[in-house]
């Protein structure tokens, strides 16, 4: 580390020559050290500055060349929430000492300055968001910050603004500016990310970058999009902090899979796609920063500018013939896929509904699914926190105009007791009757953060919920004047460690009156036996899930970042450095030989869709039907 008096021409040297390895997560690993939600970690910085002091230093010593500061929520709204506002100036001083003795001379410190708005629509509003910054940067700067980091804003509108407050501060002092993203190419309010970086480097930003929200795939894929946008011209530094993938909850815990290994191998791919400063956001550890320093110690940049730039794939725009209505298939929907998957392959396939107000190619593959003789059309309830078109509304679509049946998740994440058992009589008002009870993802990991998670029910609840209103009472105990007939599913994870407690989980489920399961995806012929003889006893039928891959990236990303999915290395091999119509050959091949050991066992299929790619799904299911083996009544064969 530079002198004081270099110190700010040291940071901005380092940045513009260099590439630095940042520091991982503060608020997670703290979580996991056992100190709960619901309190000020920036607090700590007063009250626990020794717990602070050890995790800055863990980073440090792990090679962490940035250190942020204790101070990502020490603004005076947050602050306020836990009574603390008056103590905004003190937390903001300490973040800065405690991080600057954990740094010495190895490493320079960062201002960390959080969004007000998170991942609401709506700005907090310029005004106040210049206020909340510039309170708390000029306590970071006089303290005597090497730099600013404003991170995890999804509103450009509002990173503008917060910029402009550390500016009017300090013309000088080096800022970086991360959007969080999910990769889709654009801001919460719509702009572009080359749009976007444009306007932050213009208004003072020396470094732009993503962080939060995604996992490296998803970062990985936000560049990708960036650099494929002829309107972007590379030269200032790009700073990346991906999450360590998406969380999952294990025994009432939250947890995060993507492993040190993989951060090592996504820092080689991130440096080579132009990034200056690899750090990690949630979930990460030291663990994750000393990978991905030890990884950056042997990239050597590849001349020409390293990894290729994809050109943007073309998408035709999709007109749906009109579909036709086969009365037969409407009379089908009539026996249940219980009573089907006792006497035939059965097969349950997954199409997202739609992330935007066009429904056409959803209906397309809808009804390509039919005509592949799926047996039963499956929708999400807004999977991963992720919004989409409501299922009720697509799943009464296929119903009514392909004559498909449809079989509707139904979250206990978005909707309160009023909401669920509302939500449940208008299913049953349409003709719906097959549901899959679950819990749902929790909406921080979603694209609108600032959400809440409801959660008045669990899954056990829900279940217990549809099957009362077949017995013609509301949850309230309050007699209704028609009995429903819901044939409600519920979901079963293979991939664990201990089958036999996840075994004893689905027994109570069909004590609350589960009438079927469906798995999460298996990618391990050894897995599909172990399924089987863990659940012989069981007598209502299991549909097992297969989601095939589309690429060797796809399979890197749902194997370390996607919670309850865990694909063999040799699976991986086999699809490592495959893309595109190479890929999904490949993917469609694995999926197939999976087909052929699960129908030895289990009448029942669940096919899941990948990115709207029916094309596979629907050749998968006429694989699947045009397979012949013994049937036995539970839809397992014992």
């Amino acid at each position: 580390m530079m002198g004081e008096g270099q110190r700010l021409p040291g940071l901005r040297e380092a940045l513009l020559q260099g590439r630095l390895t940042g520091d991982g997560a503060m608020g997670t690993f703290l979580y996991q050290l056992g100190f709960p939600v619901g309190t000020s970690y920036e607090e700590f910085n007063l009250e626990k500055p020794d717990i602070i002091l050890d995790i800055h230093r863990r980073y440090v010593e792990a090679g962490a060349q940035l250190v942020e500061t204790n101070t990502y929520s020490a603004n005076l709204d947050k602050l306020s929430k836990f009574g603390l506002e008056q103590d905004a100036a003190a937390i903001n001083r300490a973040g800065v000492r405690l991080a600057r003795e954990a740094a010495g001379d190895k490493a320079y410190v960062l201002g960390a300055v959080g969004s007000l708005a998170g991942g609401r629509k709506r700005p907090a509003g310029k005004e106040r968001v210049r206020q909340n910054v510039r309170e708390q940067a000029q306590a970071l700067l006089e303290e005597g910050v090497d730099g600013v980091i404003l991170e995890t804003y999804y509103l450009l509108e509002e990173l503008e603004a917060a910029l402009e407050a550390v500016r009017l501060l300090d013309g000088r002092v080096p800022v970086i500016c991360q959007l969080a993203t999910d990769g889709n190419g654009l801001t919460l309010d719509g702009i572009s990310y080359a749009g976007a970086f444009r306007r932050l480097l213009e208004g003072g930003a020396d470094v732009v970058g993503f962080n939060c929200h995604s996992g490296p795939g998803g970062i990985l894929r936000a560049m990708d999009r960036l650099r494929a946008d002829s309107s972007w011209t590379p030269g200032a530094p790009l700073s990346v902090y991906p999450n360590a993938g998406l969380p999952g909850i294990v025994d009432g815990r939250y947890t995060y899979l993507a492993t040190p290994e993989y951060f090592a191998d996504m820092a080689l791919k991130f440096a080579a796609a132009g990034a200056g400063i690899i750090g990690g956001c949630c979930g990460t550890t030291p663990e994750h920063i000393a990978a991905i320093a030890k990884a950056l110690e042997s990239f050597a940049p590849v001349t020409g500018g390293g990894v290729l730039v994809k050109e943007p794939e073309r998408r035709e725009r999709i007109v749906p013939a009109e579909p036709s209505f086969d009365a037969s298939a409407s009379a089908a929907a009539q026996t249940s896929i219980v009573e089907l998957v006792r006497d035939t392959v059965t097969v349950i396939v997954e199409l997202d509904s739609p992330r935007d107000l066009a429904s056409g190619k959803f209906m397309t593959g809808a009804a390509a699914l039919r005509d592949a003789g799926a047996d039963a059309i499956t929708m999400a309830d807004n999977s991963l926190a992720q919004t989409r078109m409501s299922n009720l509304a697509m799943g009464y679509l296929i119903k009514d105009r392909l004559g498909m049946r449809p079989l509707l998740h139904v979250a206990c994440r978005d909707r309160n007791l009023i909401g669920t058992q509302s939500h449940l009589m208008g299913l049953h008002a349409l003709g719906i009757d097959h549901l899959l009870a679950i819990t749902g993802d929790p909406a921080g990991v979603g694209d609108l953060p600032g959400s809440s998670s409801v959660y008045d029910l669990n899954s056990f609840e829900l279940i217990r919920m549809s099957k009362q209103l077949n017995e013609g009472i509301a949850f309230s105990g309050k007699p209704l004047k028609q009995r429903a007939s819901f044939v409600v599913g519920s979901a079963f994870d293979p991939n664990v460690k201990y089958i036999d407690k996840a075994v004893l989980r689905m027994e109570k489920k069909i004590e609350a009156g589960a009438d079927y399961f469906m798995t999460q995806p298996v990618y391990d012929a050894s897995m599909v036996e172990r399924l089987y003889q863990a659940t012989r006893h069981i007598s209502v039928p299991i549909f097992v899930g297969i989601m095939p891959l589309i690429s060797g990236r796809n399979a890197e990303f749902l194997h370390n970042e996607v919670p309850g999915i865990r694909i063999p290395d040799a699976v991986r091999s086999q699809m490592a450095g495959l893309e595109g119509e190479e890929g999904r050959r490949m993917g469609i091949k694995l999926a197939k030989e999976l087909l052929d050991v699960i129908l030895v066992r289990f009448n029942g299929i669940y096919l899941m869709t990948p990115m709207l790619f029916y094309e596979m799904t629907a050749e998968l299911t006429r694989y699947a039907k045009e397979r012949v083996f013994p049937l036995v009544p539970t839809g397992k064969m014992n």
